[in-house]
């Protein structure tokens, strides 16, 4: 049977029903709709009415935030929507997991669907653009208001796959037409290629052999266009000429005989540097993995030999047109090749690029997204998925361009490093087995590749939507876990990522032989057929091959870590790849054809002169700045990257933004490198570089400026020019047969190869993709520079103005005939600028982008507030005119002046010329608002003014049982991603911390859970509930895994024992606190069933994430967490949330104060508990932050103090230390 429930959010809360509205009357201007219900239907089989019952108020929905009801009144025009059948749906997974942990049963199926009411006098054609603008049919359907019968799927099961009958004896029109009639992303050259490979076999193929093919020698996996070779190149210009005739010298000096390509540029300058001996320290393998390279790490004092892996990752296609599920992706993908090279990924960095977001909906192209829908809806993608799967991202900016309305330009850069003990590289003998772990594979991303391979037209975007995959974060959280385990790690003689082309690509390059049993390949669902297990790019999959021997030890390792693993292939000693379905050979193909790529491509070339403009500067200075401050290229991004979690791993040494307001932005990424158990100084840094607007007009000055800017920012940020590593992301439209459209690759490439060859270093890394058109309309030239180094946390300087008083000079390079920095002159200046910054004559440092200098001095005085004045001989042409490769230097008292003496820096409130100035607040206003409507960041929070609540504690009940050492279990379930933060902080503060992996693999595996860790809670003193998104937070709330497993009578027992009989302690922190105020452990001190009376954490008014720095105070110290706190202290604290906005009575918060439950309340700069959204990020009641159970042995609250350690937040002063778990092992002795 059937159990239908509807839930909706209080009319209060009901944020999403709300902002919809907004954007209906605003956005689409369908000023006669008056209201909007947004409703949750759950529909859920195989459970009896008694746990549907019980799930109802515990897992589909929360008695203080929601209305449940088994009907729903219709009072306006009702549509719902649902997933498409394949779809990855989140909410109705996580509720399944949730009930079966309840239960330690079956899981039950769930099916969810959303429901719209739009309320008022609105017509049909209002409500079909209402439903066009909330159902994106490449994801989505419109579902029917029906409760069907069953939510079983009566599937068709396939039984063999298609043999292709006449296909060798196609002549070259026969080809043509067989490419179009199966959509494929190769030429006829191609396909006549495999009809001869065929014929020389004596056979035709399967559709699953010409599918995979067509996914193997597509662009996205094996670059076609940059091996197309290069038969000949007419150049307008002696600047190009010049590049390109270096080109062929060096190639002659190489001895180079593979014909000329784009690729071959593209790699060969990394490959002359590594002849002349200037990059030892690259770490090479057949592997294919991530950019890697070899480091020394200091840990606890010790050196060791460490691997350093980054790469840079595109998802522009599948972005464009499912925005969520592609950005999410994007990163997914980006970060499971250096996880593959058994690394552990800590950093990210986000570089997007769109059309303008602002301009009205009706102007979008047809066929396409809104540019606003789509960088919105990306963003919340990619930061979603990022979030959870605990990767802190250090900068997040979006380039604003007209081209990228063709396509969206969608970058994830991550950062890696594993102890190079870790790793081993061998190559894969007969005998070995191929294991494929995570993800059960679905129709999801059948034809990515190829479908991301293609430029599209309105007609070809209607038949992708299966190219799309949906990223599964938790899942993915799991793989990085048994990656960190050396056990695991040490076992893997080779790894590939699943990604473009599923299980044909990732098993098939492990090694030459291979026989894959697709039978063995775990289904989401049934119905598949052998072509899509084959080519299904369903996401958070590894393959790794492992010696006959060791497979059980492996499997037993992933089931560990709740990770699904099973044997799928062998490796064989014939170098052909085979894979067999329901007992037949479905391919079986040669792997010498396969590394072939096709038919070989060529393309003469014939690259247009640059056509460089000198920036016009016309009227006046303050007109200039407020112009400046509005462009797109250079206003705040601020209310963009602050939903993306900067935190995570306690490694940021800067923050996104600087300065006691937190508005200066860095220039480089910073993160120390991450260290498990042990501690460093050492840090990794990553910087990009890229203005589309000289790209276009100069690929070649494009790209070679944006190797300088890349590498500029790096030592602008503290670094020395020293073991400094490239990767590029080039992407460009897609060039047919047009000699003039090459041209635009190959210049840019030209213009980065002089740039390596002139600073000496390289490119080890990169992505191309060359499909950047739609119809009439191109992506500008884009070469995005990605420059990384590793150095001391110590050396690490922030940009912004440090104080009032300060000389600010500005140092640059000489310059060529070609408007480009002298290569001897630009290292002399890196050498000066790390000079000043190491001697700390220099404070503060930025190197000037897109906007020059009047940027760089604007964005440096927001984050302190301070003023700056420019001297009277600079003009308004070196102001606001570009000054790449140069930097501004705020000088310290007393150093002495160095390059041209730029200004001061003053208390005035201003940035002034002569007798002309403009108010920051004024130029603060225009920066901030430009971006506000797309990027909320300065809303107004609906709470009223807060007091400061005081409750000093002289004495404490000590524990009856002192313990030395105490024992700290620190559960992780699935969406935990602080365990490690966590188990770090109460290990150095001298306690015993023991995670304990929740596994709900199985019924089993949840008994056995709940068996341990009640088991180990005998013998601990203290439980720890660490942050995350538990379930990916969902179904539609926080905190409901944890609270189905602690509301288990065993565990609920042991929890009753600990705090009631053994005087024990308990803390939750963010997604922690969520689940112990759900379970009535703060305020209440016990495990209860909540009603609507129980206070809360709801979602954020913002209605998106929140990740800064706030400041705190304590209000209480009466809990023994707060023991070594006094009340009034202040203590900054990271916070990553989207739900931490504190919900109670007013009744109940009196109660609170006077008992002293009231720990800790978000504060301003003069230390007052504070409404203001710059402060109190989540609208919380009376700013509180957290609270604690009566006694204080319970503490909940949303800030991570737990992400502490030396040289962090730099950019950002306060004390961060509030000294809890020390207090806590104290509170034992």
């Amino acid at each position: 049977m059937v159990y239908r429930v509807f839930v909706e959010k209080k009319k209060e809360l009901a944020q999403e029903a709300k902002s919809l509205l907004g954007e209906a009357n605003d956005l689409l201007g369908i000023k006669n709709l008056k209201d909007v219900r947004v409703i949750n239907r759950y529909d859920a089989e195989n459970i009896t009415p008694e746990l549907f019952d019980y799930a109802k108020r515990t897992v589909f929905s929360e008695p203080q935030l929601d209305i449940v009801s088994d009907d729903i009144e219709i009072n306006g025009r009702c549509f719902a929507v649902e997933f498409l059948p394949g779809q990855f749906d989140q909410r109705a997974d996580s509720a399944a997991q949730c009930i079966q942990i309840i239960s330690q049963g079956e899981r039950p199926l769930i099916r969810t669907a959303k429901i719209y009411i739009l309320i008022g006098d609105i017509t049909d054609a209002d409500a079909q653009r209402i439903k066009k603008y909330v159902i994106n049919p490449v994801e989505a359907r419109e579902a029917s208001l029906e409760k069907p019968e069953t939510l079983a799927v009566k599937y068709d099961i396939p039984t063999e796959v298609r043999t292709l009958d006449g296909f060798i004896n196609l002549d070259r029109a026969g080809l043509e037409d067989f490419v179009k009639k199966y959509g494929l992303a190769m030429d006829a050259d191609d396909i006549a290629f495999c009809r001869d490979y065929f014929k020389s076999e004596h056979r035709d193929p399967t559709i699953t052999e010409i599918r995979m093919i067509d996914t193997y020698w597509s662009d996205h996996c094996r670059h076609t266009t940059f091996l197309t070779v290069i038969d000949s190149v007419k150049f307008e210009d002696e600047l190009l000429q010049s590049a390109y005739d270096e080109y062929l010298a060096v190639r002659k000096e190489l001895g180079r005989t593979k014909p000329i390509c784009l690729m071959d540029l593209a790699t060969i300058a990394v490959k002359y540097l590594k002849k002349h001996g200037k990059l030892d320290r690259l770490d090479e393998s057949e592997e294919i993995n991530a950019c890697t390279v070899k480091i020394d790490v200091e840990v606890d004092g010790v050196t060791e030999p460490w691997l350093l892996l980054f790469k840079n990752e595109t998802h522009n296609h599948p972005t464009e047109i499912e925005p969520f599920g592609g950005a999410a992706t994007c990163i997914g993908g980006a970060i499971r090749d250096p996880l593959s090279g058994r690394s552990y990924v800590y950093g990210a960095m986000r570089v997007t690029g769109a059309a303008d977001p602002l301009k009205p909906i009706d102007e979008t192209i047809k066929g396409k997204l809104p540019q606003r829908k789509i960088v919105t809806t990306a963003a919340a993608g990619y930061s979603s998925y990022g979030n959870q799967i605990g990767l802190a991202t250090g900068i997040v900016d979006e380039i604003y361009h007209p081209g990228y309305a063709a396509k969206r330009m969608e970058i994830g850069a991550v950062i890696a490093a594993t102890p190079a003990e870790n790793v081993r590289r061998e190559v894969p003998t007969p005998g070995d087995i191929v294991i494929l772990l995570g993800g059960s594979t679905g129709r999801d991303g059948c034809g990515g590749a190829t479908g991301s391979s293609k430029s599209h037209t309105v007609e070809s975007l209607e038949s992708c939507g299966a190219e799309v995959q949906k990223g599964n974060a938790p899942e993915e959280r799991k793989l990085q876990r048994l990656f960190r385990n050396k056990e695991a790690c040490l076992m893997i003689k080779r790894c590939n990522d699943f990604g473009a082309g599923g299980v044909s690509v990732a098993i098939g390059e492990l090694a030459d032989g291979l026989e894959i049993d697709l039978n063995a390949v775990p289904k989401k669902y049934e119905g598949l057929d052998g072509t899509e297990l084959a080519i299904s790019e369903s996401q958070e999959r590894m393959a790794v091959v492992v010696e006959p021997h060791n497979v059980d030890a492996f499997l037993a390792l992933a089931n560990k870590e709740n990770l699904q693993a099973v044997p799928v292939a062998k490796v064989q000693a014939e170098p052909r790849l085979v894979m067999n379905w329901n007992g037949k050979k479905i391919v079986d193909i040669s792997r010498e054809f396969l590394n072939s790529n096709g038919a070989d491509k060529h393309i003469d070339i014939t690259p247009e002169a640059p056509a460089l403009k000198e920036k016009e500067i016309s009227g006046s200075f303050a007109e200039n700045y407020s112009a400046l401050a509005s462009d797109l290229n250079i206003c705040s991004k601020r209310g963009l990257s602050e939903r993306f979690d900067s935190t995570i791993g306690a490694g940021t040494v800067l923050m996104p933004f600087g300065g006691k307001n937190q508005l200066t932005p860095i220039q480089a990424m910073v993160q120390k490198i991450s260290v498990e158990k042990k501690h460093t100084d050492d840090c990794s840094l990553m910087a990009f570089g890229y203005n589309p607007f000289i790209t276009e007009q100069s690929p070649y000055h494009g790209a070679y400026l944006a190797v300088i800017e890349s590498v500029c920012k790096l030592i602008a940020s503290g670094a020395e020019f020293k073991d400094v590593y490239l990767t590029f992301q080039e992407y460009f439209e897609r060039p047919g047969r047009d000699g003039k459209r090459w041209g635009q690759p190959l210049a840019a490439l030209l213009g980065a190869f002089k740039a390596q060859m002139e600073l000496g270093i390289g490119s080890i890394g990169g992505k191309d993709s060359m499909s950047g058109s739609f119809e009439d309309l191109d992506v500008p030239p884009t070469l995005v520079s990605f420059a990384v180094t590793t150095e001391k946390t110590s050396s690490i300087v922030s940009p912004e103005f440090k104080s009032a008083g300060h000389k600010v000079v500005f140092i640059a390079p000489e310059k060529d005939e070609n408007g480009l920095p002298k290569t001897d002159s630009l290292i002399d200046v890196f050498s000066r600028v790390t000079g000043l910054l190491r001697s700390g004559k220099a404070v503060a440092c930025y190197t000037p982008g897109i906007g020059g200098i009047a940027e760089a001095v604007m964005k440096m005085a927001f984050g302190n507030g301070i003023g700056f004045e420019y001297s009277k001989d600079i003009t308004l042409e070196k102001i606001f005119g570009l000054s790449y490769a140069g930097f501004i230097l705020e000088l310290a008292d007393g150093a002495e002046e160095a390059g041209t003496l730029l200004g001061h820096t003053n208390d005035s409130g201003c940035i002034s010329l002569g007798g002309e100035n403009i108010a920051l607040s004024k130029l603060l206003g225009i920066y901030e608002n430009k971006l506000e409507s797309v990027y909320s960041c300065n809303i107004k929070n609906a709470g009223k003014g807060a007091e400061n609540f005081s409750y000093e504690t002289v004495e404490r009940k000590a524990p009856a049982i002192k313990v030395a050492k105490p024992r700290v279990l620190i559960p992780a379930f699935p969406g935990t991603n602080c365990e490690y933060d966590s188990a770090k902080a109460v290990r150095d503060a001298g306690a015993e911390p023991e995670i304990i992996v929740i596994n709900n693999l199985s019924a089993d595996g949840i008994s056995r859970s709940v068996e341990k860790f009640a088991d180990e809670l005998r013998s601990s003193q203290m439980i720890f509930i660490p942050g995350g998104f538990s379930g990916g937070d969902e179904p539609d709330g926080s905190g409901k895994f944890i609270t189905a497993f602690f509301r288990n009578a065993a565990i609920k027992e042991g929890v009753t024992d600990l705090l009631e009989n053994r005087d024990g302690l308990m803390c939750g922190i963010c997604n922690g606190f969520q689940a112990l105020i759900k379970l009535g452990l703060v305020p209440y001190g016990k495990i209860i069933d909540t009603d609507e009376n129980c206070p809360t954490l709801t979602f954020n008014t913002i209605a998106r994430h929140q990740s800064r720095i706030v400041r705190t105070r304590i209000s209480s110290n009466k809990s023994p967490w707060l023991a070594l706190t006094h009340v009034g202290d202040i203590y900054s604290v990271p916070i990553s949330h989207g739900e931490g906005r504190f919900l109670a009575s007013d009744e109940l918060i009196a109660k609170l104060a006077a008992n002293g439950q009231i720990a800790t309340q978000y504060v301003d700069l003069d230390g007052n508990a504070s409404n203001d959204i710059h402060f109190n990020p989540n609208d919380s009641v009376c700013a509180i932050e957290g609270i604690t159970s009566p006694d204080g042995r319970v503490f909940g609250k949303m800030g991570h103090s737990e992400r502490i350690g030396k040289g962090l937040y730099k950019n950002v002063p306060g004390d961060y230390n509030i000294r809890m778990f020390e207090a806590a092992v104290k509170y034992f002795k």
